[in-house]
């Protein structure tokens, strides 16, 4: 596409995009193809930063680990952007039984992150190729998103990724089944919430299953604190107040005739406040160790803070909005959409920078498997939607 395409004054509509459509399925299929965990996207980042130097972008590997940074400054412009997508898979055994579906066994792109590249990548080429702004543009393509502890956008950020490529705002983007493809939604203020880890090992007396009284069973231990842990949100937090315990993994012995020494348990723990957040990190800590003690054992408890909570910045989510809406109409963009319960690593981001993160609908009914899940996939509807969306923030934030 040529300067020619888009007349005088004119920023980028769907239409401007159509002709990359199979394009950007190709380049999503591949990495859907070939996924990579966390800190291991080395092909990934390879591809990305290879397209990025054949379209003229000045590019920085090895950013955080196995980040790509691609810059493009264009006429003489004050202000700068920071767009991110995130790059890693998940440790997760494909059943779409699609043609593209992982070459690697074990390995999924089961959260959307092949399609969330694939975007801004597509955004990447037709900036390159139109250049209709003044100023600095990062894309900032992180690894490691998933790993809820010494996350991508961290270790970017400890790498000096604002020093390096300072921004005046930053905007990131994740799909959203249960929206319908190409629909944007938006809320101001606290978005996604923090997120935490526990994890509570049990130590008992293990010994013959047909003499029970001669030990100390971790797993009726386990089971107990399990119960017991129910009761931290339906009765310490205020019903007012949105929070999540979930004990996401239970392990404890190897054969039905011995009885374990040990048990462990893996939390997931989400908040939206400090206040709630220290209490979450407290009851989880006391009821485990009393309980544990009640029947003679003893639990020892590991607490990891992870994500803060994703608060997007007023302003800067009231423009990106503005724009959705002239990309798509208002019947396909919610302005103040539900607070969500998951976690993502973009908040240290915005802690950095004003900002925003937005959510794109990725389908709905039988389209709308959930992320996370081995029959999950992104929907390829949204390629040049979301590429169309970040060129016009581009070309509107540094137009006006």
């Amino acid at each position: 596409m040529s300067e020619a395409s888009h007349p005088a004054g004119q920023f980028t509509e769907l239409e401007h995009l159509a002709s990359a459509a199979d394009r950007l399925r190709e380049i999503r299929h591949h990495i859907h193809h070939h996924p990579e965990l966390a800190y291991e996207e080395v092909a990934t980042a390879a591809l990305v930063a290879d397209k990025l130097e054949q379209w003229g972008w000045q590019v920085t590997r090895g950013v955080g680990r196995t980040g790509v940074v691609g810059t493009l400054k264009v006429g003489d412009g004050a202000r700068s952007i920071g767009i991110r997508a995130d790059m890693d898979a998940l440790p997760i055994v494909e059943q779409t039984g699609l043609p593209y579906a992982s070459g690697t066994h074990g390995k999924m792109h089961a959260c959307g992150h092949d399609g969330h590249t694939t975007m801004l990548l597509g955004a990447a080429e037709h900036l390159a190729q139109t250049r209709r702004f003044s100023g600095t543009v990062h894309l900032y393509f992180q690894p490691a998103e998933e790993s809820g502890i010494d996350s991508g956008a961290k270790k970017m950020i400890e790498d000096g990724l604002f020093e390096r490529f300072p921004c005046d705002a930053v905007f990131g983007v994740h799909n959203h089944p249960g929206a319908e493809p190409g629909v944007f939604l938006f809320r101001k203020g606290p978005f996604m919430s923090a997120g935490d880890k526990a994890i509570i090992t049990i130590e008992g007396v293990g010994g013959h299953a047909a003499r029970p009284q001669l030990t100390v069973d971790p797993v009726v231990v386990a089971a107990s604190i399990v119960m017991a842990l129910q009761t931290i949100v339906s009765r310490n937090v205020d019903p007012s107040q949105p929070a999540v315990v979930t004990v996401g993994s239970m392990h404890a012995g190897t054969a039905n005739n011995v009885i374990s020494s040990t048990a462990r348990l893996e939390l997931s723990v989400r908040s939206f406040s400090p206040e709630i957040r220290a209490l979450l990190k407290k009851r989880i800590v006391e009821l485990a160790e009393s309980q544990a003690q009640s029947y003679g054992a003893k639990a020892l408890v590991e607490y990891i803070e992870g994500y803060p909570v994703v608060v997007n910045s007023d302003a800067e989510t009231e423009f990106a909005i503005e724009v959705a809406r002239e990309l798509v109409g208002d019947d396909k963009v919610v302005a103040q959409t539900g607070i969500l319960m998951g976690s993502e690593d973009f908040a240290f981001m915005l802690q950095q920078r004003p900002g925003t993160f937005l959510r794109i609908g990725n389908g709905v009914g039988e389209d709308a498997c959930m992320v996370h899940n081995p029959h999950y996939d992104f929907n390829d509807r949204n390629l040049t939607v979301g590429a169309a969306y970040w060129t016009r923030l581009v070309e509107r934030y540094l137009g006006q």
